[in-house]
C-alpha cells in the first residue's frame, strides 16, 4: 500500500507538510508506524524543522545518521543554510551512487534547481515511479521554463490516477494561476479551502489565498490574507516577498522599501531579489548605451 494514499499511515503528516504546518508535522508521533514507514516520517519531520527555519538543528540531529535519506537531508539543510558548494557535493555524489532513491530524487532535484541546474533536476525527478511529489516538483519546474504546456500535461496524467490527492489539486491549482481566465477562481477555491479551515490553515496557505487573489485582481482582499500571513509569521520570507509585490502594485513604497529590507536580512538569496539585482543591472547596462556625451 502506497503509504501516501486515502488508506496509507502518513497521509495525515504528508499533507500537513504540504500545507505548510510545520508544527503538526514536528508533533506527529511515529511510534505506532510501521517499520516501513519510520524513514520517510522522519525525513518529513526533518524537513519541517528545516522550514521552519532550524536548518542546523535537523543537521544536528543527523549527524550520527546513516543511510541515504538523511543524506540527502543533510545537502539540503546545507544549501538552505547558504553552503551551496559543500551541499552541492553531497547532491553529485548521492545523484551518481543512489539515484533511485525517492528522498534523494526529490531533495537532490531541490537543490540541483535552486542552483540553475535544471535539466539535471529534471532528470533525476523524472526516475520517480509514481511519486506525487515528484509530480509536482516537475510542475513546478516546467513553469518556471514557461512550459505552461509540460506542466499542464503533468497534473493532467496524475489526476487520473490520484484524483483525490491534495498535492494534485495544488499543482493543479499553480498551472491555473499560469493559465488564467476562469481558472483564476478555480485556484482560489483550493487555497481559500486551505488556508480559512481551522484543520489546515497555516502561513503558506495564506500566501498562496493572498497570490490568487492578487490574480483575480482584489488587491484589498490580498492585502487582508498577506497580513494575516504576517501575522503568524513576520519574517516567513514568502509572505515577505509576496507583501513586495503586492506594496509595488498598490503605489505604497514606504511599506515596499521595508519589506525589502526585511527580506534582504531574512534571505538574501532569494529569487526575488537575484531577479531585481538581474533586471537592474540590465537596466544599467541598457542605460549605459545611451549616455549623454560631452563634446
Amino acid at each position: 500500500m502506497d503509504p501516501f494514499s486515502a488508506e496509507g499511515e502518513l497521509l495525515t503528516i504528508h499533507n500537513a507538510f504540504h500545507q505548510g504546518q510545520y508544527q503538526v508535522v514536528l508533533d506527529f508521533d511515529p511510534s505506532s508506524l510501521s517499520k516501513s514507514n519510520v524513514i520517510p516520517a522522519r525525513v518529513l519531520k526533518l524537513r519541517a524543522q528545516i522550514a521552519s527555519g532550524d536548518a542546523k538543528g535537523a543537521i544536528s540531529s543527523v549527524k550520527n545518521e546513516s543511510g541515504l535519506d538523511f543524506a540527502a537531508v543533510k545537502a539540503f539543510a546545507q544549501h538552505t543554510l547558504g553552503d551551496m558548494s559543500t551541499a552541492m557535493k553531497q547532491v553529485e555524489e548521492l545523484v551518481e551512487s543512489s539515484s533511485e532513491n525517492a528522498t534523494v530524487q526529490i531533495l537532490g532535484g531541490i537543490v540541483l534547481q535552486l542552483t540553475g541546474r535544471t535539466e539535471e533536476a529534471l532528470s533525476l525527478i523524472s526516475k520517480h515511479q509514481g511519486n506525487l511529489e515528484a509530480i509536482a516538483l516537475v510542475t513546478q519546474i516546467h513553469l518556471q521554463q514557461n512550459r505552461t504546456d509540460l506542466a499542464l500535461k503533468e497534473v493532467s496524467a496524475a489526476r487520473k490516477w490520484a484524483q483525490d490527492s491534495l498535492l494534485v489539486n495544488i499543482a493543479e491549482s499553480w498551472v491555473g494561476m499560469r493559465v488564467g481566465g476562469e481558472s483564476y477562481q478555480s485556484a482560489f477555491y483550493v487555497f481559500e479551502e486551505m488556508a480559512q479551515t481551522p484543520s489546515s490553515t497555516s502561513t503558506k496557505s495564506l500566501v498562496s489565498q493572498a497570490i490568487s487573489e492578487l490574480h483575480l485582481g482584489r488587491l484589498p482582499e490580498a492585502e487582508a490574507a498577506l497580513n494575516q500571513a504576517l501575522e503568524n509569521e513576520p519574517k516567513d520570507v514568502e509572505a515577505v516577498a509576496n507583501a513586495i509585490v503586492l506594496a509595488t502594485i498598490m503605489g505604497k513604497s514606504a511599506e515596499q522599501q521595508s519589506y525589502l529590507e526585511e527580506l534582504k536580512k531574512s534571505q538574501a538569496s532569494h529569487p526575488l531579489l537575484t531577479d531585481l539585482k538581474e533586471k537592474s543591472d540590465l537596466f544599467d547596462q541598457a542605460a549605459g548605451k545611451y549616455a549623454a556625451k560631452v563634446a
